[in-house]
C-alpha cells in the first residue's frame, strides 16, 4: 500500500482533481506530464498536488490518452483551443484518432474560409486612421505627425470611388457608376435591334431595256443610330475618368494592375477607342463588321458590379473554390460524350436505317452533349432499337454525372454566404484580455510609494481598516507582493498573529552598515555557518544578502522561519 500511494500523483487542472500513476504519465516521454517533479512551481506541498490553470475538459481527454494510447477530440471545445492545449502539454495533434479527425479539422476549413472572406474585403465598417496609414504605406509619417495633404486626401478619394458603402458620397458615386454600367450594356444590346438601326442607301446606276441609263436607291447595309454613339461616348468618358482616379489613388498600383476586374475595365474602355479609330481607318473594307465582334468584351463590365454586391463576390469565390469539382464534372462529361457518341454511331449502322442522322462520330458528339445535359433539341434522334437503348443509357448517365458535383458547389456557396452573414453581425470592438506586465506593475507600484514587506518595513506598519496607507488610500493587490501584503491590501490580515509571525518584522529589518560589514567579513573569513546553509534576506536596494541561521536565531525564537526574496517578490515560508 505504501508503494502504491507513493506511485500515485494528483493533478488539479482548472479546479478538477485527477489522480493517476506516475508510471502512466511516463508512457509518453518528452511531454509536460512525464516530467512532473515536486521541484516545479506548480506543485503544492500542502495539498500534495500539481495545479495547472488549463482547460479541464481537454485535460480529461489528454489524461485518457496516457491511459489508453488513443487521443479523442472533445466536441464541446473549439479546434484552436484544443490545439493550444495539446501544444502546452507537449502532444502532437496528428495523433487524433480517425473517428474524430473530420470533426477536429473542421476549424481549419473555417479558418481558411474566414481568410478568403478577409481577402474579399466585404467589411463595410469605416477603418480607423491607423488602419488607413498601414494600408496606404505612410505609417511612419502618421506616427511622426508629418502626414501631407495628399496622404490625407488619397484614402478619402479611394474609399469614395472603390468602397460604395464607406460614406454617403461614396454611395452616390456608386449609384452613378452602376447607372453608366447598365446604360452601356443596354446600349450595346439595343443597337443591334433592326428597329434601332438606320439603313445605309447609295445610288446605283442601271441600264434600262431601252438602252438608257437610270439610277435607283439600293440598301446594302444598316448602321446603329447616331444617338447610341453619343450615349457610348458619355459612358466611356465616365469609365475613363473613374479608372484614372482609382489608379492614382489606389494603395498599391501593382495590386491594382493585377486585379482581374481592373483588367476587364481597362480592356473594355480601350475597346471603345480602338473601335472608334478602326471605324474611320477600316470602314472601306468588306468585312469591317467583323471588327465589331471584339466590342463584345464590353459586356464583361458586368463584373464591375461585384464592387457593389457582396453576393456576386461570394458567387465568384464559390466557383473559384469549386474549381476541382467543376473540372471533375467537365472530365466526366467529355468522357461520356465520347463513349456514347461512338456507341450511337455504330448502333445506328448495324440495323437497316435509311434515315440515319449519325453519319459520323463528330456529329454524334453534339447529340451526346445535348442528351447528357438533358436539353434534347430533337434535331438528331436514334431510330433503331439499339440506338434508342444507347440514348436511354446516355440520358441516365448524364443526369448522374451532372448531379454529383452540384451539391458540393451548393455547399461551398452556403458556407461562404453563412460566414459572410455572421461576420456582418459580429461586433468589431470586442473586449480582450489584457496581458499584465509584471515589470510594469512593479514600476507603477514604486511610483505609488507603496510599502513592501521584507524591505525594511514592519508587517503592521501602514495598515488601516481599508488596507495599506493608514486607512486613507486603498491599494489594490499588485504582482510581486507576498501573501501577507496581498491580504493587507484587502484588509484581511488577522488581528492576532501567531508568535512566530510577530517575530518576522524584527527579523526583516534592514541591517545597518556595521552589521552588513560584519556579514561580509563573516563570509570572507568563513566564520559562522557555511554559505550553503545561509538564507537570503533583502536590503533596501532589492539585492539579496546572506544571513546565517545563527543570526536568525538571535533575532527570532523560531529559526525555521525564513524570509525568501526573489526579484523584490517577498514570501514568508514557515
Amino acid at each position: 500500500m505504501m508503494m502504491d500511494s507513493e506511485n500515485r500523483v494528483i493533478i488539479n487542472c482548472g479546479g478538477i482533481r485527477h489522480e493517476s500513476y506516475k508510471t502512466t504519465l511516463k508512457k509518453i516521454p518528452a511531454t509536460r506530464l512525464s516530467r512532473l517533479t515536486e521541484a516545479l512551481a506548480n506543485y503544492d506541498p500542502v495539498l500534495n498536488e500539481f495545479f495547472f490553470d488549463r482547460h479541464p475538459g481537454v485535460f480529461a481527454q489528454i489524461l485518457n490518452y496516457y491511459r489508453t494510447g488513443k487521443l479523442h477530440y472533445p466536441t464541446d471545445v473549439c479546434g484552436p483551443l484544443f490545439e493550444e492545449e495539446l501544444e502546452y502539454w507537449g502532444l502532437d495533434s496528428n495523433q487524433v484518432e480517425p473517428c474524430c479527425w473530420m470533426t477536429y479539422t473542421q476549424h481549419r476549413d473555417t479558418q481558411e474560409t474566414l481568410a478568403v472572406l478577409d481577402r474579399l474585403d466585404l467589411d463595410t465598417d469605416k477603418p480607423s486612421d491607423e488602419d488607413l496609414a498601414k494600408k496606404f504605406g505612410y505609417e511612419d509619417d502618421y506616427y511622426s505627425g508629418t502626414v501631407s495633404w495628399w496622404m490625407r486626401l488619397k484614402p478619402k478619394i479611394w474609399s469614395t470611388f472603390d468602397e460604395p458603402y464607406s460614406s454617403s458620397s461614396a454611395k452616390g458615386i456608386g449609384i452613378v457608376s452602376v447607372f453608366f454600367i447598365c446604360t452601356s450594356i443596354l446600349t450595346f444590346c439595343l443597337k443591334t435591334h433592326p428597329d434601332m438601326r438606320v439603313p445605309v442607301i447609295h445610288n446605283l446606276t442601271v441600264k434600262t431595256s431601252h438602252n438608257t441609263t437610270a439610277w435607283t436607291l439600293d440598301k446594302y447595309g444598316t448602321n446603329a443610330h447616331d444617338a447610341f454613339f453619343y450615349v457610348e461616348c458619355v459612358c466611356n468618358a465616365w469609365f475613363t475618368l473613374e479608372l484614372f482616379i482609382r489608379f492614382i489613388s489606389c494603395p498599391d498600383m501593382f495590386d491594382f494592375v493585377r486585379s482581374s476586374v481592373n483588367i476587364i475595365d481597362l480592356i473594355a474602355t480601350l475597346s471603345f477607342y480602338i473601335d472608334l479609330g478602326l471605324a474611320h481607318l477600316a470602314s472601306h473594307l468588306e468585312n469591317a463588321d467583323v471588327l465589331e465582334f471584339f466590342s463584345i468584351i464590353r459586356i464583361l463590365r458586368l463584373f464591375k458590379l461585384t464592387r457593389h454586391s457582396s453576393g456576386l463576390k461570394i458567387l465568384l469565390q464559390t466557383f473559384r473554390a469549386s474549381a476541382k469539382e467543376l473540372m471533375l464534372l467537365v472530365f466526366f462529361l467529355v468522357l461520356g460524350i465520347i463513349i456514347f457518341a461512338s456507341l450511337v454511331y455504330y448502333a445506328e449502322r448495324i440495323a437497316p436505317n435509311p434515315d440515319n442522322d449519325f453519319n459520323s462520330i463528330p456529329l454524334g458528339l453534339w447529340w451526346a452533349l445535348v442528351t447528357m445535359t438533358t436539353v434534347g433539341y430533337g434535331d438528331m434522334v436514334p431510330k433503331t432499337y439499339l440506338g434508342m437503348f444507347v440514348g436511354a443509357i446516355c440520358a441516365l448517365g448524364g443526369v448522374l454525372t451532372v448531379a454529383l458535383p452540384v451539391p458540393v458547389i451548393v455547399s461551398n456557396f452556403e458556407m461562404y454566404y453563412s460566414h459572410t452573414q455572421a461576420r456582418a453581425k459580429l461586433p468589431k470592438k470586442r473586449r480582450r484580455v489584457v496581458n499584465v506586465d509584471v515589470s510594469e506593475a512593479r514600476k507603477n507600484r514604486t511610483k505609488l510609494s507603496m510599502p513592501k514587506l521584507g524591505m525594511g518595513v514592519k508587517l503592521g506598519h501602514g495598515l488601516g481598516p481599508h488596507g495599506l496607507g493608514g486607512g486613507d488610500v486603498a491599494v489594490e493587490p499588485q504582482p510581486g507582493m507576498g501573501i501577507f501584503a496581498m491580504m493587507a491590501t484587502i484588509g484581511t490580515v488577522p488581528s492576532v498573529l501567531p508568535p512566530y509571525i510577530n517575530a518576522i518584522p524584527a527579523m526583516l529589518t534592514v541591517p545597518g552598515e556595521g552589521e552588513r560589514d560584519n556579514l561580509k567579513q563573516e563570509r570572507k573569513t568563513g566564520s559562522g555557518q557555511m554559505e550553503s546553509d545561509s538564507h537570503p534576506v533583502c536590503d533596501t536596494d532589492s539585492q539579496c544578502v546572506r544571513q546565517s541561521p545563527a543570526t536568525v536565531r538571535q533575532k527570532s525564537d523560531h529559526p525555521e522561519t525564513v524570509c525568501v526574496t526573489t526579484n523584490c517578490q517577498t514570501d514568508i515560508r514557515i
